[in-house]
């Protein structure tokens, strides 16, 4: 199967680099690479271009953010299989494409995710995110899975829709709200750290963006019929604290 991985790009010269190192050294020769960048005002397309025989489309233009960004690559991909990669995230191992494409095969899963290590700049592990297997309900507990290790056949795109930014940080959220609980999509656990990701994140800046983030969520469990959406709202954030017990 052909995966289209997709990297959004804004002013990321800091780990760009990285970044694309990992995809090139992927054991997966059917893949198609696409950069969709904001208009970056620093060398990440310095940077990239270097690269270029490895990247089959890239493109730097204005958006509306990084979900329209995301769309935008989504549009252009002709893959069976979609995978986003952030610009400050790597992969954790140059088999990841080859086991994410091999878990496909065997299950006939329409979506597969994984676990995602968050590490600081001199790449020490700082959360485990063990995503464990889904059972249906278990968004009404606060469960998600990762979204940076989530790769999903990209017909379920033209039949379930993109990404929708009024959701705000919960966007990615609601996606997998909405493909894996509302549209009973069949998904697979792959019991492997897929990615490395830079710890970090807008929504946990300050108070103002955690409540906006909450917000945000709820938002997306109320359109999304979930039945106990104060439970979840709860539940939800109350999960990442497993995330650092979990560092051995």
């Amino acid at each position: 199967m052909k995966i289209s991985l997709i990297t959004v790009t804004f002013n990321a010269a800091d780990t760009i680099e990285l970044c694309i190192n990992s995809v090139i050294s992927q054991q997966y020769p059917n893949l198609e690479y696409i950069i969709i960048d904001a208009q970056s005002a620093d060398d990440t397309l310095i940077i990239a271009n270097k690269y270029k025989k490895h990247i089959h489309y890239i493109i730097s233009e204005p958006d509306n953010g990084i979900y329209d960004a995301m769309n935008k690559g989504i549009k252009q991909a002709t893959g069976d299989i979609i995978g986003l990669l952030n610009a400050d995230d790597h992969f954790a191992g140059n088999d990841i494409l080859k086991t994410i494409n091999n878990m496909f095969e065997t299950t006939g899963a329409d979506a597969v995710y994984g676990d995602v290590d968050y590490i600081d700049k001199r790449e020490k592990v700082i959360r485990k995110w063990q995503a464990g297997v889904y059972k249906h309900g278990a968004f009404n507990k606060g469960w998600m899975p990762p979204h940076p290790s989530f790769y999903v056949k990209k017909e379920l795109f033209n039949k379930f829709g993109l990404y929708n930014p009024q959701y705000g940080s919960a966007t990615d959220y609601e996606l997998m709200l909405r493909f894996i609980h509302v549209h009973k999509i069949k998904v697979e656990y792959l019991n492997k750290v897929v990615v490395k990701m830079l710890i970090g994140g807008v929504s946990n800046k300050s108070i103002k963006n955690r409540i906006s983030a909450w917000k945000n969520d709820f938002k997306a469990m109320r359109t999304n019929g979930l039945s106990f959406p104060y439970i979840a709202i709860v539940l939800k954030p109350l999960r990442k604290i497993t995330q650092y017990i979990n560092i051995k």
